[in-house]
Parts: structure tokens; C-alpha cells; sequence
């Protein structure tokens, strides 16, 4: 898969390609991590990117010309790729999101600076927008960092182990399970007895209902978004009994204790 970056500072890319997990799939093939310089298709001695907005108003957008010209050298290398604007008006970007972008041959990934693109640029040369979350950047660098790692580790072959991909948070609409490794006492705090047992089907269970607790706790909308198997729906009946249980006893005490107080007056 291909992925081009067209931006004004492309020495930012160059330690993200030298590291980890996206070094490794670029060694193998399995990705390429292409930028382009926005600067080489703008006109003049200095190369300018930017001017003032029409209609007055704080900041610089991004002008058409080089950004446009930019955008059509890269899909001439890679005719079938999508081009993407990373922007904070986007679409929120989620694992299924990076599902669907890994299943394409290439991305193209505009990281927009200043104030914004030229809306002619978005209007004829853009396929999408997504954001990363919530909140503004200096530019779209990060952003597109944040993408490429998502959308690569999906790739097959890039991780050693296709399952982990499978088993990540999100996946499969759960956070996931708790993680642990040696040593068994860390502190005075023990890995839980059945990751010890050697049967993988309690192990299985336990990791499942791990999940459902962590979601509940930490992301309860999630669960409303999923469409539950029968597995994980006898697991929230069963709490729903115990929770039942737990407070018909409370109730009871209550009842008891309100009693004894009544009698000793």
C-alpha cells in the first residue's frame, strides 16, 4: 500500500519511517511512506504556500495552485489512491475507518496548515476529510502519523501475528482484555489464577468477560453501538442476575437492620 504525504515539512516523516513496527513494513514491502513537498509546486523565489483570506479575518490559507498541483503529481503515481484531507471538520477517524482505508491501494494525505485549504482545492481535488479527534493542531503532520500507523498495522503481513490486529481495542466493538507477563508477584499483586491454568477456554472466557467489564466501566456507549453475540449476551444476563441479587440482599439488610433499631427503642 502507498501512502503520500504532501506537506510543507516532509523532514517530519523521516524518523517516523525509521522506527518500529513502519520501518519493518517498508523494509518488506508491504508499505511505502512517500512524501511530497508542497513548496516544490508553488511559483516565485520563495516558494509560497499561503496568503491572506479573502474577506479579511486572523491567519493564512493555503493557496490552490501548488497544493492542487501537488495533489495531481501524487495521483500520478498512484492513480487509484484516495485523497484525503486531514482536517478538524472531518469525519472522526475509528478503527473502522482504518479497516476501510487498509483494504484500499494507496492513501493520499493532504495535511492542510494556517487556516485551512482553499475551498477550491477541497471542492475539486478532495475525496474525503477525516479528524483524528476533537481538537486543533498546528497541521495535519501528526494527524497523518496517527492514520498511517492505524491503517498499516491492518495490512496483512506488517504485524508478526495477524490475531493481534484482531484482538485489539475496537475490533471487535470491546476494549480489550487485561494484559499481563512475568513476574507472577509484581508488588505483592498477583496475574490472576486462570491465565495460569493452561485451559483456553476459561482463558477464552475470562478475556471475554474482561472486556465487556473494561467497555462498561470505561465506554459504555460502545456496548450500545455493538451488535452482541449470544457469548456476550448471557454474560451481561448473568451480571444482571448477580446485580439483582446483590441488591435484594441490601434491601434485605436494610429491612433487618431498621427492625432491630425499632425494637431496641
Amino acid at each position: 500500500m502507498i501512502f503520500s504525504i504532501l506537506t510543507i515539512f516532509p523532514e517530519m516523516f523521516d524518523p517516523f519511517r525509521e522506527h518500529g513496527m513502519i520501518k519493518k513494513a517498508i523494509d518488506q514491502g508491504s508499505i511505502a511512506v512517500n512524501t511530497i513537498n508542497i513548496r516544490n509546486y508553488a511559483e516565485g523565489r520563495h516558494r509560497v504556500t499561503d496568503d491572506r483570506p479573502y474577506g479579511g479575518g486572523c491567519g493564512m490559507v493555503m493557496k490552490p495552485e501548488p497544493l492542487s498541483r501537488a495533489i495531481k503529481a501524487a495521483k500520478e503515481k498512484s492513480p487509484s489512491s484516495k485523497t484525503v484531507l486531514l482536517t478538524p471538520q472531518g469525519q472522526m477517524f475509528n478503527q473502522k475507518a482504518a479497516c476501510d482505508f487498509s483494504e484500499s491501494e494507496g492513501m493520499i494525505l493532504v495535511c492542510g496548515r494556517y487556516e485551512g485549504v482553499d475551498e477550491r482545492v477541497f471542492e475539486e481535488y478532495i475525496d474525503c476529510e477525516i479528524s483524528t479527534g476533537d481538537y486543533v493542531l498546528t497541521g495535519g503532520e501528526l494527524a497523518a502519523m496517527i492514520v498511517i500507523d492505524a491503517v498499516a498495522r491492518l495490512i496483512p503481513g506488517v504485524l508478526g501475528n495477524k490475531d493481534s490486529a484482531e484482538n485489539d481495542s475496537f475490533s471487535n466493538g470491546l476494549l480489550e482484555h487485561p494484559h499481563y507477563t512475568r513476574p507472577r508477584n509484581f508488588e505483592g499483586n498477583e496475574v490472576p489464577d486462570v491465565l495460569l491454568s493452561g485451559n483456553h477456554k476459561e482463558i477464552e472466557n475470562w478475556r471475554l468477560e474482561e472486556s465487556l467489564i473494561r467497555t462498561f466501566l470505561k465506554r459504555r456507549d460502545l456496548l450500545g453501538n455493538k451488535c452482541l453475540n449470544r457469548q456476550e449476551i448471557e454474560i451481561l444476563k448473568k451480571w444482571c442476575l448477580d446485580i439483582e441479587k446483590i441488591i435484594r440482599n441490601q434491601q434485605t439488610q436494610s429491612i433487618s437492620g431498621t427492625g432491630s433499631l425499632s425494637g431496641s427503642q
